[in-house]
């Protein structure tokens, strides 16, 4: 749920689902439809489709337990190198380098090392481990630390520097140079990503399946473009349509 969306959009979904399906079982026994219900709003429902694959997985080939080795966590759908390594340091206290963006720009700064990138590579997670103390619990208390450090004080556009533990990092001895790591801009209204949304708003609110006609006037702008984000949900696998032409959430065709 944290990927690519901010903290205090995920608790309160995180939350409900934690009292919904405590366990992976739980979530496995539900459609993927469901899961993609219960996501609302926080984005990217794909990832919602994925945490209901892993949790399968989970239950069927892990006693119903999260795995706590990396190698085991990365063979998990929907778990890639940030993940593994996010589950086996903060919920097993494992010393494994778990690398962010916060955390890629706070060893950059600290080190000099360049960080503009657009995404984390292996030399950022070898840089990380290298700053990680000997002993296992320390490191992962580390590991929390550095990100809570690049979350709240070493900000990409305002750092507080005077409020910093690291006095004396390489990128205020230079004289705090501008441009360092990548900009993103991600621009929602009127893109696919909204329409895409809008449809599965209402498929989300039904108790079946629906109509064309229910979601082409969600969207009566741009036809052309609320087909391209139908058809992009279908491809997906979010979406279902029925032999009679209706629409539901994936597994709820009927």
């Amino acid at each position: 749920m944290l990927q690519q969306t901010p903290v205090a959009r995920v608790i309160p979904v995180w939350e409900q689902w934690m009292r919904r399906w405590p366990r992976p079982s739980a979530l496995a026994a539900e459609t993927q439809g469901e899961a993609v219900r219960a996501w609302g709003k926080l984005g990217y429902p794909r990832r919602a489709m994925r945490l209901h694959e892993c949790a399968a997985a989970i239950a069927d080939s892990h006693n119903d337990v999260v795995p706590s080795d990396v190698e085991i966590l990365l063979s998990l759908p929907g778990i890639g190198a940030y993940t593994a390594r996010a589950v086996a340091c903060f919920a097993y206290g494992q010393r494994v380098p778990v690398v962010d963006t916060n955390v890629r720009r706070v060893i950059a700064r600290a080190t000099a090392a360049d960080d503009s990138a657009r995404t984390v590579s292996p030399a950022d997670f070898r840089a990380a481990e290298a700053l990680l103390p000997t002993e296992q619990e320390t490191a992962a208390v580390f590991s929390a630390a550095v990100m809570e450090l690049g979350a709240t004080i070493c900000t990409a556009r305002n750092p507080v520097c005077g409020g910093c533990p690291i006095v004396d990092c390489a990128w205020v001895a230079a004289g705090r140079p501008a441009g360092a790591g990548p900009t993103r801009t991600q621009p929602f209204a009127g893109t696919d990503r909204q329409v895409r949304g809008l449809l599965l708003d209402v498929l989300r609110d039904a108790s079946g399946p629906v109509e064309r006609v229910a979601l082409d006037i969600v969207w009566p702008r741009d036809p052309g473009q609320r087909q391209r984000a139908l058809d992009s949900l279908l491809l997906d696998g979010l979406i279902e349509q029925t032999d009679s032409g209706l629409f539901a959430l994936a597994g709820e065709a009927g």
